[in-house]
């Protein structure tokens, strides 16, 4: 019985439980999971040459017959060796393999084989050593130019003598069983039904989905090959850009409240500033307040590298947004960055109705804060009566922000309960987050207060993303970048730091703390077992999956911040006030810690990545990075950049135990470069977006193919998908709903 696009993998021909183990194990389950599992690189061995022509180190494919076959003994290692010789007219070959006695009954005398691989002479003349190898077997075929019942002899091999395909494997999985199960599957890609329809294959001049999965696995040439790619690149931005159009046509069906540019009072608030606003803060705002005048919803990301000021930016559009009459929302993805926007926004708008919701705080503008920054009950009161009244506060600010006296409301996805009702929300504006979903969007529409009204949207973030990734990942935002530094930022002096120099290192940022300065130390691990609990309770740990995309080993020093607080507290610091921070403190604990940290009641804070987001320290000018070869160049671009955030010199110190050259190699690249983009650009070009933006949040898991260098394509499906008629062609529609189930969003 033929086997079907859903077949188990299991019921193909010569698939043993074992090898349906290791292929589930390679998210394998179905013969469609198969003819989705592209290669990831080819090794070309179409040339076949003449044994006399062949050349030392060239790869090649010879065919020729068998003369002699026969296994031996080694007497230095003890392991069989089986030897041939093979001529084919021109001259003679002697192929030689390890270990893999079955071939000499595979091979007889008199066969005529293809032998591929690299040439090597020695004493005895020339050989190829571990060559694939496959029997001649010729079939029949139409030809394409010709009428149908026409036919030429065609080779049939998959493993040599053409250009072929190496996949990812696993233990247990060899290369030739999975092209073995591959031919058996490629014939099935011509039961799908191609869903780009012909008119769209035309304008973007590529071959049918079913011609394109044959030829990637199985390609007749290297143009052949290419031309498969671009199909299946296309598909996979095609998908996402589509995606990004729905949520465009589905937001131009919705109305928006139009939020009028207020000249007066914006003139005077940004007169009121204690700074000057840069150029590019200047475009940013224009566009955004211009937004805001539509009856559409904006949807805009306003993008900035760390320190440029985008939150007086979004502070601009939300005082807009009050001044219209509209209440206005700010969400942050932490606690400690919450309180920081809370306090920062209602320095810039002292005379506001401005509250804090998050899951432990809660503040508002009349009566203070319930909470860890400043709870007004007694310590021996009971918690019972301490719950009660958190309790009732909590319930007056749901009461303030649904009647709308409460004009600003910032906090955590606290906001994003079911209990919180607003009056009329006019713009929520989004600090930190790579996606806002489309069901938390939804949650705060239905309880914006205005039927069949929509709040308008900014996202902001720091992580600097190159234009072509950005058109990608946020197709349907429309970007606005901050570039600049605020006038009086100086640059941030980064420096590799050798391990013989730790001591001068300490030394150093003694001296910082001694003329009134405080420092960071940063480690990739809360404890030294971290990593190991890590595997033992979930496989792959999110840190060891993360580093395992690294190109160069990864130091055994594990840096963990208990231990390194455990080392400095008490040997290197024992008279400096030394504090600890990690994603495993209680959020009261978090937040007590920073508060101590940013009160100066705290000389050195060791921390783990919970600080490289947000967290504004002017008074902090050491930045510490303990095994920096284990994150990548965006993250720490983020770490530097919590210093720096005044008029001050600032340093960064990386610290690395390993001397591989690849990792070096990008840490003195970061030393040498401050401009978040140009960082980012390097970063995805040798790291990939899954691993410099994360996988699950942005979608990219599913890009086997396509990269941000794929400029052309990424345009090309941009183009395509603007604006286009999804009535017409039902099929995209279609698509882009299973793309969505088979990827996690937000």
């Amino acid at each position: 019985m033929s086997p079907a696009i859903d077949t188990p993998v299991a019921e193909l021909n010569r698939v043993g439980r074992a090898a349906a183990k290791c292929l589930q194990r390679l998210g394998i389950a179905t013969a469609k999971d198969l003819l989705f599992y592209f290669p990831f690189r080819y090794e070309d061995f179409s040339l076949v040459a003449p044994i006399k022509d062949v050349r030392d180190h060239e790869a090649v494919t010879v065919r020729g017959k068998i003369e002699l076959i026969a296994n031996k003994r080694s007497l230095r290692k003890r392991t069989i060796i089986t030897e041939a010789l093979v001529a084919d007219g021109t001259g003679r070959l002697r192929a030689v393999w390890f270990g893999q006695p079955f071939i000499a009954k595979n091979l007889k005398v008199g066969d005529t084989v293809y032998l591929s691989g690299s040439v090597a002479s020695d004493m005895f003349g020339r050989q190829m050593v571990s060559p694939s190898y496959e029997k001649e077997r010729m079939k029949n075929v139409a030809r394409p130019d010709r009428s149908v019942g026409e036919f030429r002899m065609q080779n049939a091999t998959t493993h040599t003598a053409r250009i072929v395909p190496i996949y990812s494997t696993t233990s247990g999985l060899t290369q030739k069983q999975i092209r073995f199960l591959m031919k058996q599957v490629v014939p099935l890609a011509t039961a799908f039904t191609d869903w780009l329809p012909a008119e769209l294959r035309e304008r973007a001049d590529l071959q049918p989905l079913a011609d394109a999965i044959r030829a990637i696995h199985f390609p007749e040439n290297r143009s052949e090959l290419k031309y498969a790619e671009r199909r299946l690149k296309f598909d996979e931005l095609f998908v996402l850009q589509l995606r990004a159009e729905m949520i465009r046509q589905s937001l131009k069906r919705v109305k928006a409240p139009a939020l009028h540019f207020q000249e007066q009072e914006t003139r005077a608030f940004v007169a009121s500033l204690p700074f000057i606003l840069t150029k590019d803060q200047k475009i940013a705002a224009w566009e955004i307040l211009r937004d805001l005048e539509r009856l559409e919803p904006m949807n805009r990301l306003l993008e900035g590298d760390v320190g440029s000021g985008k939150t007086v930016v979004g502070a601009m559009a939300l005082y807009n947004c009050v001044l219209n009459g509209y209440q206005g929302v700010m969400l942050a993805p932490t606690e400690i960055l919450a309180a920081q926007h809370y306090n920062s926004i209602t320095a810039l708008l002292p005379d506001k109705k401005i509250t804090l919701l998050t899951g432990s705080e809660i503040r508002n503008w009349s009566d203070g804060s319930f909470g860890p920054y400043g709870l007004r009950t007694s310590a021996s009161e009971k918690l019972e009566i301490r719950e009660k009244l958190k309790t009732r506060r909590k319930e007056e600010l749901l009461r303030l922000i649904k009647v709308g006296e409460a004009e600003l409301i910032i906090g955590t996805h606290a906001i994003l309960q079911e209990d919180v009702q607003f009056k009329k929300l006019g713009l929520v504006v989004v600090d930190e987050q790579q996606r806002f979903g489309v069901e938390q969007r939804k949650a705060l529409r239905e309880r914006s207060g205005e039927p069949g009204m929509a709040p308008h949207f900014l996202s902001m973030s720091a992580t600097p993303i190159p234009r072509s990734f950005a058109l990608t990942l946020y197709g349907d935002l429309d970007i606005s970048l901050i570039k600049e530094k605020p006038p009086g930022r100086q640059s941030i002096i980064t420096r590799l730091v050798e391990p013989k120099n730790r001591e001068k290192a300490y030394q150093f940022i003694r001296g910082q703390i001694k003329v009134g300065r405080q420092a960071f130390v940063i480690c990739p691990l809360i404890s030294n077992e971290e990593e190991g609990k890590g595997k033992k309770e979930k496989g792959k740990g999110e840190l060891e999956s993360y580093i395992s995309h690294f190109p160069f080993p990864i130091s055994d020093d594990k840096k963990s911040v208990l231990s390194e607080y455990k080392k400095l507290s008490g040997q290197i610091f024992p008279d400096l006030r030394v504090g600890c921070l990690h994603g495993r403190m209680r959020s009261k604990e978090k937040d007590e810690t920073m508060k101590k940290f940013v009160t100066a009641e705290l000389d050195i804070l060791v921390s783990t990545a919970v600080v490289e987001v947000g967290v504004d320290i002017p008074n902090a000018s050491v930045m510490m990075i303990e095994g920096a070869e284990r994150f990548g160049l965006a993250q720490l671009h983020q770490f530097r950049g919590r210093v720096g955030r005044s008029d001050q010199q600032s340093y960064c110190l990386l610290f690395t135990e390993i001397d591989a050259q690849t990792a070096l190699q990008r840490l003195a690249y970061f030393e040498k470069n401050t401009d978040g983009f140009k960082l980012a650009e390097y970063d995805l070009e040798t790291r990939g977006p899954g691993e410099v933006y994360g996988t699950a949040q942005s979608g990219m898991m599913n890009l086997k193919l396509a990269t941000m260098k794929d400029i052309e394509i990424i345009k090309l499906a941009r183009e395509l998908a603007r604006g286009i008629d999804f009535t017409k062609y039902p099929s995209l529609r279609e698509k882009v709903k299973e793309w969505e189930r088979t990827v996690h969003l937000e």
